[in-house]
């Protein structure tokens, strides 16, 4: 007896839980709703960052709330923040109980890749909304416009790749040309220092040969080598110039001699008184 009333008491407790749970799930989902409505109010009065906090707040209360996440999306694509808004539309679209809203989800996710010029991507995304809705002709549309814009974008981005290949082929080419041109000076300022030397050389060698076969030059070096005078020795013009010189001293001598002579003495007058 005792068994059957614990087993009912387990099963009464279970329920009671499992009764709360729910209770407390429909009480979170009403809630969830209760802000989506609010956040749609800020959001058509073009108050999108109020309502982009009342749609966040919606999904922590219930975080597969699908109207929510596309909502929370749109209200950050309004704000520009074009980047989080994808990743609210991404999260539509796995929650999206149909194929319309999954398309309605990729389209905008095709939107906010255009806004930031990743037309490549935004191609994926509007090729996935018609997936699953093949007869939306404004995704078909911005599909045309986007597929336009990234064959445009991929041929510039060839050009600036080719343009800046071209840059560095001719930074390198002009590179090299400037080693070039610096080794050539090198190699000729060396050239032209062997040369001006060679040349010097050349020119002092002739110089010498030319001293050495000048006869003038030989006998330039003999009278310099007569007309130097010995140590100790006179040459006869020097002696023939000293007796001269004597001859004429002795005669000044003599003349001094002969006029004191002829002078006298003063004689010494008696007065007459």
């Amino acid at each position: 007896m005792k068994r059957i009333i614990q087993i009912a008491i387990l099963i009464l407790t279970s329920f009671a839980t499992n009764s709360y749970a729910q209770i407390d799930t429909i009480k979170l989902k009403r809630e969830a709703r209760s802000l989506l409505r609010e956040g749609n109010k800020l959001y058509n009065k073009q108050k999108f960052d109020e309502a982009s906090i009342a749609y966040r707040k919606a999904l922590g209360k219930n975080t597969k709330y699908d109207k929510a996440s596309y909502n929370y999306g749109n209200a950050l694509y309004q704000g520009k923040k074009y980047k989080e808004a994808v990743s609210q539309y991404e999260l539509a679209t796995k929650t999206a109980k149909t194929k319309v809203e999954k398309a309605e989800a990729y389209h905008n996710i095709g939107n906010a890749m255009m806004e930031q010029k990743q037309y490549q991507q935004a191609v994926d995304a509007y090729k996935n909304a018609l997936r699953n809705n093949p007869g939306d002709d404004e995704t078909r549309y911005n599909l045309a416009v986007a597929q336009k814009e990234a064959k445009k974008q991929e041929q510039q981005n060839k050009d600036n790749k080719d343009k800046d290949k071209k840059n560095q082929q001719d930074k390198d080419q002009k590179k090299d040309q400037d080693q070039q041109n610096k080794d050539q000076n090198k190699d000729k300022k060396e050239g032209d220092d062997k040369d001006d030397k060679k040349d010097q050389d050349q020119q002092n060698k002739d110089q010498n040969k030319d001293d050495k076969q000048d006869p003038k030059n030989d006998q330039n070096k003999k009278d310099n080598k007569q007309q130097k005078p010995q140590p100790g020795k006179m040459t006869p013009e020097q002696m023939k110039q000293l007796l001269e010189s004597l001859n004429n001293e002795e005669k000044k001598t003599q003349k001094k001699m002969n006029v004191k002579k002829s002078k006298g003495r003063k004689v010494k007058q008696e007065k007459d008184w």
